[in-house]
């Protein structure tokens, strides 16, 4: 069992270079870098205009980390940081005309490159997937 789980933790860990080295391309298509693309698409993703504190952990990395990759989206005219109106301390996020635009397209390019990558997998497996990974990320969590 021991090597079956070391087998599968490996493959996790390549996959998910594969898909980001493949994901990577649709955004460098768009002039954007990973790191700037993922807090821009994941502001889409959140509808309305999601707090700094809730796309850090949607992205999955540090407040302080994502401070300056806003600072970068926002620079570009892609999005917006503004108070929010609940809560003067908190910052809210959103798309500005040519972010939503950008957010479109690559979400467009990223169905497709899913499609593709995904061509051979059946329903059921990629649910078994997901299954696996909701336990794996429960057990990582406690």
């Amino acid at each position: 069992m021991d090597q079956l789980r070391l087998a599968y933790t490996h493959t996790l860990l390549l996959t998910g270079r594969h898909w980001r080295r493949a994901a990577n391309t649709v955004m460098e298509a768009h002039g954007l870098s990973d790191a700037t693309a993922v807090p821009l698409i994941m502001i889409g993703r959140l509808n309305g205009a999601p707090r700094q504190n809730a796309l850090a952990e949607a992205v999955g990395i540090e407040g302080p980390s994502l401070v300056r990759l806003l600072d970068q989206l926002c620079e570009a005219g892609l999005a917006v940081r503004r108070e929010d109106p609940t809560d003067r301390r908190a910052k809210v996020l959103s798309l500005t005309t040519a972010g939503t635009a950008v957010v479109a397209r690559m979400e467009a390019d990223l169905v497709r490159l899913r499609a593709e990558i995904f061509s051979e997998v059946s329903t059921a497996d990629l649910e078994a997937s997901l299954r696996v990974f909701a336990s794996l990320q429960a057990s990582c969590i406690r």
